[in-house]
């Protein structure tokens, strides 16, 4: 990946930033569902979804902000919280509106989408544990 200026990684800086933004956030509504599950509960079972549907989404939204914070399992996890903003956006926003309606989640489908697209960049548990890999092949050069 070419870097877009001489003195920084900028790619792998900017996805650490969406990485943490969109974890902090995920974080935040996951514990907060479970936080006051019958609460959720019940607002899920008011547009007619299934109460094991709410812990489903809630761990989504909590484990999937960890990973996402952590640069671990990004791909897997960007698509989940990705398919749960889906469902927020079909299910409850849309009547909203854009603005004070949908406006959030869509922000948050795109951060997880990019974040799938993207990778976790190079500010990542994934990149740091990463094995150096080696030509198809070849062998690694022995060290000294």
């Amino acid at each position: 990946m070419k870097k877009l200026c001489a003195n920084c990684d900028c790619f792998g800086w900017g996805l650490l930033v969406i990485r943490l933004g969109l974890g902090a956030g995920f974080i935040a509504h996951g514990f907060q569902k479970f936080s006051a599950m019958d609460g959720t509960i019940a607002f899920f079972s008011s547009v007619n979804l299934p109460a094991a549907l709410a812990y489903l989404v809630a761990a989504i939204e909590l484990l999937g902000g960890i990973a996402m914070v952590l640069g671990v399992f990004t791909t897997i996890a960007g698509a989940l919280l990705a398919l749960v903003m889906v469902g927020a956006i079909i299910l409850v926003k849309f009547k909203m509106g854009f603005l004070g309606g949908f406006e959030m989640d869509t922000l948050y489908l795109a951060m997880a989408l990019g974040i799938v697209l993207a990778g976790p960049g190079a500010y990542s548990a994934a990149c740091f544990f990463k094995k150096k890999e080696t030509p198809a092949g070849g062998n690694a050069p022995m060290q000294g």
